[in-house]
């Protein structure tokens, strides 16, 4: 490790053991950062040094900013940050919108400050927010204003949280304005500082923290964005997936920062705002889920996307009918790819002219993959197992004893089973574990299950993954009712509601059984494999007719 310039130890005393850690292979990939390095420096202020500040950087709905306005802005957030909160390096700083600009300029403006930012998905209800606030110690949250209630509704659960500072309402805007806080010299931060911590759900539905360094953020940049993705700076980003996730943050901020190129940043990004703003803006390079190509098919416009050249598909699997459909509809083949919150970014991707339709593709230049069984020892090709990979970038859980489970001998052991051909393409199969893919929202079932024990007509439920055409996979559960309750429309709407109260909407059981009995072993655990063998059953039986 090098010397920290956290002032805040909090990180570096909650990453695990050095002897835990993935064989982060960066000398591997050909990467050599020096040992002082800060992305937002390096992403943004570096394109101003070098004469490239009028560029476009930030496209939003109402304005754009060019890289030199662009780091204006997050100068005078990182002096609010400093001089009038009293931030130092190493605070965590809990971070809250849409998909905007002001998003990408607090975000940055944490990372030049030195402190660690902590995106959450607007979606998130206060007590999935007190998680992270608890977990990692926040005690500042910057937040769109329009979002506030459920955060301060988080505060009221979570104390740790001391302060919330709203902005698009003019409170942090009127900070940010002061005399004196145009120009801000980012914090020489170490490579190996951690920047940001990604939460994600496992399978037991408690989130895992996953903390990624400065020099992390460039190596995806420069293994996926500069050998597969291959934009340009004249290139536009658009997209779908908040910025949250970070297969968001990658293509919509991180990718086209690292080359000079323009992302364009949308708060509604269903089919039809997608497209408007893809036709609005001349964008070139989309990142959504296969749901959303799926979705777009039927509504493109007669002439077509004439600036789009670069798709990339990722979050769930891509079926190979919605692969050839949008070729046979755009021309552009879907570049598919696998990434990991734990990896950052993607790790699996054919490059265009290597994709074949139907694989996710190959281990990206700089990573390394092979399937495992349930030792951890490599299968021959054609066989299923575990996907095992490596590169620059790898699992570090903030304190977290699973840890040991996700990384076993240096490799990072994902929840996916594929089979890799003779040819090195990689194919998936199934997720081998409790995680349900819908839309390219990672949803626990037992985070849901959990939702629903909640309400009082529940006694017992399962809730399980259940294939479908348009989403790739739906919640489905199955409930056991107390005596007294009806499994009836009325049930079904109301356990619904209450889960999308409790939780994220978007982890809302689509369908419901309810059932007398669920399956479990003699020591009374659920088998949810059984559920989910019922529920592709079912499906099936609903496709036949």
């Amino acid at each position: 490790m090098f010397v920290s310039a956290h002032l805040d130890p909090f990180c570096r005393e909650n990453l695990p053991p050095p002897s835990q850690w993935p064989d982060l292979r960066l000398r591997e990939a050909g990467l050599d950062y020096p040992e002082r390095i800060n992305v937002a420096h390096e992403l943004v202020t570096r394109h101003v040094l070098a004469g490239n500040g009028a560029r476009p950087a930030i496209i939003g709905a109402e304005e754009t900013w060019s890289y030199a306005e662009f780091d204006e802005r997050i100068n005078r957030i990182a002096n609010v940050l400093v001089r009038d909160l009293g931030l130092v390096p190493g605070n965590r700083v809990l971070l809250r919108a849409p998909n905007n600009p002001m998003l990408v300029a607090v975000y940055f403006a944490v990372l030049k400050a030195g402190g660690v930012a902590v995106a959450t998905m607007p979606l998130l209800r206060a007590r999935e927010l007190a998680y992270p606030i608890r977990k990692a110690k926040i005690r500042l949250a910057l937040c769109d204003h329009r979002l506030t209630e459920e955060l301060t509704e988080a505060q009221k659960l979570e104390p740790t949280l001391q302060r919330i500072l709203a902005f698009g309402n003019g409170d942090l805007e009127r900070l940010m304005a002061k005399p004196g806080y145009a120009d801000f010299a980012a914090v020489e931060t170490a490579q190996d500082d951690v920047c940001l911590i990604g939460f994600t759900s496992g399978t037991t539905g408690e989130p895992k923290g996953t903390m990624h360094f400065h020099r992390d953020l460039l190596a995806i940049c420069d293994c996926y964005g500069a050998k597969v993705l291959k934009a340009s700076p004249e290139d536009r980003f658009i997209g779908s997936p908040p910025l949250a996730f970070t297969f968001g943050l990658g293509g919509l901020v991180l990718f086209p920062l690292r080359i000079g190129a323009a992302g364009v940043l949308i708060e509604k990004a269903g089919p039809p705002d997608l497209l408007a703003a893809i036709q609005g803006h001349g964008a070139s390079v989309l990142f959504t889920a296969p749901t959303a190509y799926r979705a777009m098919l039927d509504k493109l416009p007669p002439e077509g996307l004439p600036t789009l050249r670069i798709c990339v598909s990722a979050g769930e699997a891509l079926p190979k009918s919605t692969f050839e459909a949008w070729k046979a509809a755009t021309g552009i083949e879907l570049m598919d790819g696998i990434g990991a919150t734990e990896m950052l970014h993607i790790f699996i991707a054919a490059p265009r002219g290597a994709i074949r339709p139907g694989s996710t593709g190959i281990p990206v230049p700089g990573y390394e993959a092979r399937i495992v069984d349930a030792d951890g020892n490599p299968v021959p090709d054609g066989t299923p197992g575990r996907l095992a990979m490596r590169g620059p970038t790898g699992c570090r859980y903030l304190a977290d004893e699973r840890q040991r489970v996700y990384v076993r001998d240096g490799w990072n052991v994902s929840g996916d089973t594929y089979i890799r051909d003779a040819d090195g393409y990689f194919w998936y199969q199934a997720r081998s574990d409790d995680m349900i893919i819908s839309a390219g929202y990672n949803i626990a079932g037992p985070e849901v299950e959990a939702s629903l024990l909640a309400h009082p007509a529940v006694a017992e439920c399962g809730v399980v993954g259940m294939p479908d055409a348009e989403r790739g996979m739906i919640v489905k559960a199955y409930v056991v009712l107390k005596p007294g309750h009806f499994g009836d429309a009325t049930m079904v709407k109301a356990l619904q509601d209450h889960v999308k109260a409790d939780i994220a909407p978007f982890k809302y059981p689509r369908q419901i059984a309810f059932v007398e009995a669920l399956p479990k072993t003699q020591t009374g655990k659920l088998q949810r494999f059984a559920l989910r063998e019922r529920a592709i059953e079912e499906y099936r039986q609903a496709k036949a007719g």
